[in-house]
């Protein structure tokens, strides 16, 4: 597939014979062997959770390893972005009755939910993602589903909208091999699958970055999560063995870097959970909103309430901070206190300009760390971009890139992102080294725990192996490795089963 055939594709409806003939099939190769497996489940409900003849669509996305960038994505950076083998795939077939039936293994057991579909469409009583989120806030044992029901209203009411017939009755059987928490990104991987298979059924004709619009916003305002775009752009749009290069203002591919022979990145699984949910990120990104909101002023650019929010008239950045330059970050960000209350704050600046965070009066906030962070990220993963793409030539250059992983690995400790766990990993990679041709490492995505990623040579996925060996027998907690990559769901598209496995 042509890089912008990969960029562009989106909810492609594909048989399975075409898929075999194109090499593809064994991307879906989980979800069949899931549905083979059925018939002989000892749960009675997964057992028969599918019948009659109406056809299978099979949504596929994939994790992410988040090589470079991270938490500075919902401040306008460029983002480095590696899709991984492990997927999540969510089958979808339609039947009689008005509900909307989700399936999902969890642990060793099988989790189902059901919500009557006419509530989601317009003029139901859930019509909208507010009264929606607001539902699943009075149910948090099921907040699970949330990912799953958010992205269900946003395609059933597009295509209403559009004039397409809507189909009522649905079951949804979600299976996975991305962990759950662990830094890698389940999350867009749960929504673009969904997305891709209610999609396709519904006959829309996204576009693989229209979709992950789509998710990140059911992600904010149904889940309740302020994730930036990178996850669910990198499990749309990703492409094999290629890093995706982002940049998020708001979400612009503009290209895929390709990764040297002999070069690899890899992941180790700290085995500590975290969520875009927690206060750690939700904190460390509303710094950031608030140290542009008080560079803003400083600048002298215009500020409107708008109701809780504040708008800022900023034709010089664009509203993003990974637009200052390294000289006006250091002009206009001297004055910025290391750290401030949400009260003190708000007596002098009325609110921030994100719409997905809120500045609580009685959290104290790492403004100056979090307000650097994106502009200094956002140098870095220019620069790591251009060394990546010359080091085939220039072997030293290998060392560079890992400089600027440790030194962003710094920089997410130094906002309150970091935890025990990933820093001895990172430590761990530094003792093995360059010379040994493990280049450098750094915490992934919303930090607090879960991935490292790892530059190293293709060769020293042993090595890498046994950092994760030693990290798990020194700490008591599993240390998974990812080290193989796969195609974004827009590469592979939707596979249609019209009858049995």
């Amino acid at each position: 597939m042509s890089e912008r055939t990969a960029e562009r594709s989106g909810i492609v409806a594909r048989t399975l014979a075409e898929l075999r003939d194109a090499g593809e099939a064994v991307w879906f190769e989980g979800a069949l062997d899931r549905l083979r497996s059925m018939p002989n489940a000892a749960d009675e409900r997964v057992r028969n959770f599918f019948s009659g003849d109406a056809p299978i669509y099979i949504g596929r996305a994939p994790g992410r390893l988040d090589v470079m960038g991270g938490i500075a994505d919902y401040s306008g950076s460029l983002v480095l972005e590696l899709p991984l083998e492990c997927a999540t795939f969510a089958m979808l077939q339609t039947h009689s009755s008005s509900t909307c039936t989700i399936a999902t293994r969890r642990g060793e057991k099988c989790e189902l939910f059901s919500i009557d579909t006419p509530r989601l469409m317009l003029g139901g009583a859930l019509d909208t993602p507010r009264a929606l989120a607001a539902w699943f806030a009075e149910r948090k044992g099921d907040h699970w589903a949330s990912y799953v029901v958010g992205v269900v209203q946003c395609f059933l009411q597009r295509s209403s909208k559009e004039g397409r017939a809507v189909p009522i009755g649905l079951r949804i059987l979600v299976d996975s091999t991305v962990p759950e928490g662990r830094g890698v990104s389940s999350s867009a991987a749960l929504e673009v699958a969904v997305a891709m298979a209610v999609g396709a059924l519904c006959g829309d004709t996204a576009s693989a970055t229209e979709l992950a619009t789509l998710c990140q916003r059911v992600e904010n305002t149904v889940v309740g999560a302020p994730c930036g775009i990178m996850d669910q752009m990198t499990s749309a749009c990703g492409r094999r063995d290629n890093l995706l290069r982002l940049l998020c203002q708001p979400g612009t591919v503009e290209g895929y870097v390709e990764i040297p022979d002999g070069y690899r990145f890899y992941g180790i699984d700290s085995g500590i959970s975290h969520a875009v949910t927690g206060a750690d990120y939700g904190t460390v990104r509303t710094a950031a909103f608030m140290g542009y909101r008080m560079i803003a002023a400083r600048a002298g650019l215009s500020a409107t309430p708008a109701g809780s929010r504040v708008w800022v008239d900023d034709s010089r950045w664009g509203g993003y901070l990974a637009n200052l330059s390294d000289y006006e970050l250091a002009e206009l960000a001297s004055a910025l206190p290391d750290g401030m209350s949400g009260r003190e704050f708000l007596e002098r600046y009325d609110g921030i300009t994100d719409a997905v965070t809120t500045v609580s009066a009685a959290r104290q906030y790492p403004v100056r760390a979090a307000t650097e962070h994106p502009v200094r990220e956002h140098a870095r993963v220019r620069q790591f971009a251009d060394l990546l793409a010359s080091v085939a030539r220039r072997p030293e250059a290998a060392a560079e890139m890992g400089r600027l992983m440790y030194e962003s690995h710094r920089s997410y400790g130094a906002c309150g992102l970091g935890s025990e766990g990933t820093d001895r990993i990172v430590e761990m990679i530094t003792e093995v080294g360059a010379k040994r041709g493990l280049f450098g490492a750094k915490i992934t995505g919303g930090g607090s725990g879960g991935t490292v990623a790892v530059f190293g040579t293709s060769d020293s996925a042993e090595l890498v192996r046994d950092v994760a060996s030693r990290y798990s027998t020194e700490t008591h907690r599993s240390a998974r490795v990812f080290a193989d990559s796969g195609p974004g769901a827009g590469e592979v598209g939707v596979l249609v089963l019209a009858g049995r496995v």
